[in-house]
């Protein structure tokens, strides 16, 4: 005849059960400020254990599709614009990707187009020189090529080359 298992006669499942989500939930807010703590890092600096200087990483999207109905941004006229107005003002270097994107223009369309990310890393002490001439790289695409914008995130990394 098969034993069967008894819960504890002094503390039922349920209230063992609870006992361990209780416990757990415990432990993780316990532990959230830690973790918290580490990922925001409101010195500025990087993180205590990366390796490397403090840099800046920004990253620009470029859409390919002209609002007005125009022909796509080309590879061809891509590149003629980073030797013009990107390689000047960062010849350090530069890291471009292809991609596919979407996104809501301003008549509330979702155009989805071919695009390109443009990464650039720089000192972070430089952050405040560097700022104008990211602006002006913006400015010129929209200008060049009649788009609505041109998406730029900024953030702060460790750099080791």
């Amino acid at each position: 005849m098969p034993t069967r298992t008894r819960p504890h006669p002094v503390m039922p499942t349920t209230t063992r059960s609870r006992l361990a989500l209780t416990t757990a939930a415990v432990l993780l807010a316990a532990g959230a400020p830690a973790a918290y703590a580490a990922l925001d890092d409101r010195s500025g600096g990087p993180a205590p254990t990366a390796r490397g200087a403090a840099y800046v990483e920004t990253r620009l999207l470029f859409g390919t599709e002209r609002p007005d109905g125009g022909p796509a941004v080309t590879d061809r006229q891509f590149t003629a614009f980073v030797d013009r107005e990107v390689t000047p003002a960062f010849p350090e270097g530069l890291t471009v990707r292809e991609g596919r994107g979407q996104w809501r223009d301003a008549s509330g369309r979702i155009a989805r187009e071919r695009s390109y990310e443009l990464v650039l890393l720089y000192p972070a002490g430089e952050a405040h020189v560097r700022d104008p001439a990211v602006e002006r790289i913006r400015d010129a695409y929209e200008h060049a090529f009649g788009q609505e914008s041109v998406a730029r995130l900024d953030e702060r990394t460790s750099v080791d080359f």
